[in-house]
């Protein structure tokens, strides 16, 4: 018996993470590549929204937005790993619902969810962020929500953030948090983008029974 597959298309389809998250959707059973969009392929979004059911965005937070908005307005889907910039204005986009997620690796997922945890016990902490000098925005999506959920969750405020950018890291972040007499770190690395993919395929295959729009962090999906 044949089941419908959900239909995938890319944004930022030749840069590093889209080529990753290309292979990925083509590797499973349920998902189908429809399209790849960018302009070193001469291929607009536009070209390829009327065949799609999920946009995955990897692409500049100067387009980004405008993209979302382009797919929802068309009633498709958005999986956004684009950092740098707010997504705050798609809170009035009606028609399909919007996914966006600083980090897809499980494991940085993890790092964030126990240095909030720990954030309510030790008396200050600082955060690291490492990533490949092509990175645009500093500093990171990943860092700047761990700051937030650690401030949050301490109730005091956001920990400073130190970013780093150097060829031949991929993603990395520690919390170094600090007490009388002790410190305690937690640190996630990345060091294929292929640990980011399970956590884009669980986005795509759950952007459509979002109970709302837009909602930010994998977290919200693996611990709901």
């Amino acid at each position: 018996m044949s089941t419908v597959r959900l239909r995938v298309v890319v944004a930022g389809a030749d840069g590093r993470m889209g080529r990753t998250v290309s292979a990925a959707v083509q590797g499973t059973d349920d998902l189908v590549l429809t399209g790849r969009a960018d302009p070193k392929l001469g291929t607009a979004l536009e070209d390829v929204l009327g065949d799609a059911d999920v946009l995955v965005d990897f692409t500049r937070p100067d387009v980004a937005l405008d993209n979302a908005r382009q797919a929802v307005a068309a009633g498709v889907h958005v999986v956004i790993g684009t950092t740098g910039f707010d997504p705050g204005p798609l809170e009035a986009a009606r028609g399909a619902n919007v996914f966006v997620a600083p980090n897809f690796a499980i494991g940085a997922v993890l790092m964030m969810r126990f240095a909030a945890q720990a954030s309510g016990f030790m008396a200050k902490a600082e955060i690291i962020e490492l990533h490949h000098d092509r990175k645009l925005d500093a500093p990171s999506g990943t860092a700047a929500r761990t700051a937030k959920l650690m401030a949050d969750a301490s109730g005091g405020e956001r920990p400073p953030i130190h970013s780093v950018r150097l060829p031949g890291l991929v993603a990395h972040q520690e919390v170094i948090l600090g007490d009388v007499g002790q410190t305690l770190t937690i640190r996630h690395d990345s060091t294929d983008r292929t640990s980011f993919m399970p956590g884009v395929l669980l986005a795509i295959r759950r952007v459509a029974t979002l109970e709302r729009s837009p909602v930010v962090g994998l977290e919200h999906l693996l611990f709901s």
